[in-house]
């Protein structure tokens, strides 16, 4: 079922998928479960369990299962918080004192040179927005410059400064905003104009600001009323929430195979953007709506370590703890001279890179990321590799940043990390290998084996060995590593019986040393 520009929405019983196809391609997939929802844009009230000047930044406990991390940097000054909130009087909990979040001042957040012990106490509390998901064994980080997105609009309650999205590239559409903004600005806080702002109407762009700063005079309230961490405000549903960052005038249509799921959609995009739920298709064939749209495939595809590239090359991806490396194998190369050569080459990461850049999205890869093309020999061929990369990545709503290409086609970049990878989210680590992605192989199994043996041989009591360990080990032993076996008996002295068992690791094994009465004993129960 070939679309463009379409949302494709799977909801299970405890799982919700969202796909969002640009031009055919699939560019981003979210997944939500039940008892795992994303906490990025809930507000907290959290409490200062830990300061820890050393780093210029604490922990806040903010009644989730790991405390959240807090840095100096999303710390805002404490002036003039009172004008914002009504602090309780007195604190609970052993705590120094009820504070609320920090409003910035003027001069802008946090000075790198005061103490963060200046800014905040441990015991005290503040408001807090997630910023990014707790992500493997790290807790949420959170920010206390709080910021509400809407439709068109995003509202910062402790910014005194506006502004309008960087996408908007006419001046006139630049100039028209900025005056409305001026003229539906509220009394405390600042308003950017966000891309879908564009050619809406003063009176709809006023609605979103009221609605924005409605929703956290209700955060505030709530703020007041609990004495304990809690959640405040929470942030919109997958569903509603990719409908409203990514839908606009060349989304088609919004395929959804839950009804009860379709109606609410259609109602939140009416009040959203009137005139345009129609989009909405519940989704009634005989297959999965994901197996309708090739979707699944497409997902397989994603959490592959090689991904082949239609030159004949390939990317080999490797995500590790500190970075992601990324791997651009050449192909068959087309022509035997020189020219033609650096040509393919040229050819070959020029694809390459189109690809990173997709995969990267698709696959939401974050954090520091290392591209080992194929090595180019001109400098031209580098720079059109690199003004490739930068264009493609134009289409990334994640913030980037690209290191120039070394001489050897090395490219070092970053990009933005909010949530779990795909495969981090779809993938757990492996039980069997540890995550290592390896095992130790049958021979050096049955090589350690014989060593343990030999450690063992002296046990002059012991009339035989018995090894109990994996069948795959067993074969080896009859198979190259036969004639060592009959050795290494005759060294020690003893029989070696070799005992299969399907559920033990390939990695492990015993070695026991039986006396004569252990032996017969043994034999008198075989059949």
């Amino acid at each position: 079922m070939a679309q463009e520009n379409i949302i494709v929405i799977n909801v299970d019983l405890a799982e919700t998928r969202v796909a969002i196809i640009e031009n055919g391609m699939i560019v981003e997939l979210l997944v939500e479960r039940e008892n795992h929802r994303s906490a990025v844009g809930n507000i907290y009230r959290g409490r200062v369990t830990r300061v820890l000047p050393g780093m210029q930044a604490a922990f806040v406990d903010i009644g989730r299962d790991k405390h959240a991390f807090l840095h100096a940097s999303d710390l805002l000054h404490p002036d003039e918080h009172e004008a914002e909130f009504e602090s309780p009087q007195g604190g609970d909990e052993g705590t120094t004192g009820d504070t609320a979040p920090k409003p910035r001042q003027k001069g802008g957040r946090q000075s790198a040179k005061t103490s963060i012990r200046d800014v905040i106490r441990e015991g005290e509390f503040i408001a807090v927005q997630v910023s990014k998901d707790q992500i493997g064994t790290k807790g949420c980080r959170v920010t206390a410059d709080v910021s509400l997105p809407g439709r068109h609009l995003v509202y910062m309650p402790f910014s005194d400064r506006g502004g309008i999205s960087r996408k908007i590239d006419s001046a006139k559409e630049r100039a028209r905003l900025s005056s409305i903004l001026g003229q539906i600005a509220p009394e405390k806080g600042a308003l950017i104009a966000r891309t879908a702002a564009q050619q809406i109407s003063q009176e709809a762009l006023a609605a979103d600001a009221n609605y924005l700063v409605e929703t956290w005079s209700d955060a505030k309230k709530a703020y007041t009323k609990h004495k304990k961490p809690t959640l405040l405000y929470e942030e919109l549903s997958v569903i509603l929430r990719v409908v409203r960052d990514y839908f606009n005038d060349s989304i088609a249509e919004i395929f959804i195979d839950d009804a009860r799921e379709a109606a609410r959609l259609r109602s939140f995009l009416q009040r959203l953007v009137p005139g345009r739920s129609d989009v909405v298709r519940l989704y009634e064939g005989d297959e999965p709506i994901y197996d309708a749209f090739g979707i699944e495939v497409e997902i397989r595809r994603a959490l592959e370590r090689v991904v082949e590239l239609p030159s004949g090359g390939s990317l080999v991806i490797d995500q590790g703890e500190a970075l992601t490396a990324v791997d651009v194998n050449t192909g068959r190369f087309v022509g035997a001279g020189a020219r033609d050569q650096e040509e393919t080459i040229l050819a070959t990461n020029l694809e390459a890179v189109a690809e990173i850049a997709y995969q990267m999205r698709f696959r939401n890869i974050g954090g520091l990321i290392v591209l080992d093309l194929i090595d180019m020999d001109r400098p031209t061929s580098r720079k059109k590799v690199m003004d490739r990369l930068m264009e493609v990545l134009r289409n990334d709503r994640a913030k980037t940043s690209v290191n120039s290409i070394s001489r050897f086609s090395l490219v070092e970049m970053t990009r933005e990390r909010t949530r779990e990878s795909l495969g981090r989210t779809l993938h757990e680590r492996c039980l069997y290998c540890d995550g290592t992605g390896h095992t130790l192989s049958r021979l050096t199994v049955a090589n350690e084996i014989m060593r343990e043996v030999q450690r063992r041989y002296d046990e002059v009591d012991g009339v035989e060995f018995e090894v109990k360990l994996h069948p795959g080990v067993i074969e080896v032993f009859k198979g190259e590593l036969a004639p060592s076996l009959k050795r290494l008996e005759k060294q020690v002295g003893k029989k070696i019986i070799l005992q299969g068992d399907p559920t033990r690791h390939l990695e492990s094994f015993v070695v026991q040393v039986r006396s004569a009465k252990q032996k017969i004993m043994r034999e008198s129960n075989q059949p």
